[in-house]
């Protein structure tokens, strides 16, 4: 017999659930208005994964404000989704409407100035809209998440697709253009000096390259710095390359499909970085221990990681949550695909790191004075 869920909407609405629900527990009130907050979220989010992926906020930015029908013409989709995916938007206070009174097909959207960087400039400091294409990724993924979590197998980062792919670099790539060369090394001035030293080229190597954004963004910033991105992901290595060519940098910058194991192979490198990479790796001992045989004499190590907690705690503050989020859904599988696996997950705290670096064999870990909200920065030292 199959069982019918209510769902007591008339307790959602109104007041709230924490006003309406008087006779449940205070912490089951609280739980359900936060899942019932959360599934608007997701709802949004991959809403916002159709505006991006479809062109819609771009054609909103250089067209709009746009009826349903215009939008239509200029993405190439159907007007009636267009109409609702509008609506929708405008009703979640991402888009603006001119006159919510006009009949359905005669309503101009407009994308507000406020918002364009969030959801339409890649390059922007605020564009954070890439976390829907990876939450679009992980949708793709979940039955054999699943399965994973019955068997103790992994699930394969190529699994996870195009849309995760592509939404990790680009939720990086503000960061990587912009903080990287002007906060980040400079937070290390000998480092800084040494790359800007145009007499001595300076070697430069980006181990998880991904698209390429921080090697390019190096090479720009020190005009006669050399840097290698590596990266055993294939499609991530030929979207580098061609990002290299387009930015007018491959006679400085190259990308190679190897493991990180190889890199002495390629050195002596005056700085390696590891950008949101560590806490991903399989073996990152044995990793670190290669990073620092690759090492020119003086040469240091950057590490940009997860800027959580010293100690576990529960409940945990929003940051926590969210790496732990990203940990069960996609960083612990795909670690869990090599046997054997550190399998550190996405928390890797400040003193977990320390331990690392020590046993391959580095004299010292410092934590660089940069302040995000995101990462925590150290520099490594043969």
């Amino acid at each position: 017999m199959r069982r019918r869920l209510v769902v007591p909407w008339n307790r959602l609405r109104g007041g709230g659930v924490v006003d309406r629900m008087a006779t449940s527990a205070p912490a089951s009130e609280a739980l359900v208005e936060r899942l019932f907050s959360a599934t608007i979220d997701a709802l949004e989010l991959l809403s916002v994964h159709l505006g991006t992926r479809l062109g819609l906020y771009g054609a909103l930015r250089d067209g709009g404000p746009l009826t349903p029908g215009e939008l239509a013409a200029a993405a190439g989709i159907h007007e009636r989704y267009a109409r609702e995916w509008l609506e929708q938007q405008a009703v979640a206070g991402f888009l603006a409407v001119e006159d919510a009174a006009a009949a359905a097909a005669e309503r101009r959207y407009a994308l507000p100035a406020e918002h364009a960087g969030v959801l339409a400039e890649p390059e922007d400091d605020a564009h954070v809209a890439p976390f829907a294409r990876m939450l679009a990724g992980i949708g793709g993924v979940l039955p054999a998440l699943v399965e994973a979590y019955r068997t103790g197998a992994g699930v394969p980062y190529s699994d996870y697709g195009a849309d995760f792919r592509h939404g990790q670099g680009d939720i990086n790539r503000p960061a990587f253009l912009h903080d990287l060369p002007a906060t980040w090394i400079p937070a290390m001035p000998d480092v800084h000096a040494r790359l800007a030293d145009g007499e001595r080229p300076a070697r430069v190597a980006d181990v998880g390259c991904g698209h390429g954004w921080a090697a390019v963004s190096v090479a720009q910033a020190y005009p006669t710095a050399r840097v290698d991105g590596i990266d055993a992901d294939a499609a991530s290595i030929a979207q580098a390359t061609d990002y290299a060519a387009a930015a007018g940098v491959a006679d400085r910058v190259r990308f190679l499909e190897r493991d990180a194991a190889a890199l002495a192979d390629s050195g002596p490198y005056d700085l390696v970085m590891i950008l949101e990479v560590l806490h991903d790796l399989a073996r990152p001992v044995e990793t670190l221990a290669a990073v620092r045989a690759a090492l020119a004499p003086g040469g240091s190590v950057l590490v940009a990681d997860e800027r959580v907690a010293d100690a576990f705690t529960a409940p945990g503050d929003e940051i926590e949550r969210m790496m732990y989020g990203w940990s069960v859904l996609h960083c612990l599988p795909t670690q869990m695909t090599e046997a054997p696996s550190a399998a550190l997950g996405t928390v890797l705290r400040a003193d977990t790191l320390r331990e690392l670096a020590a046993a391959a064999g580095f004299a010292g870990v410092e934590v660089l004075p940069v302040d995000n909200d995101l990462f925590r920065f150290y520099r490594l030292r043969g």
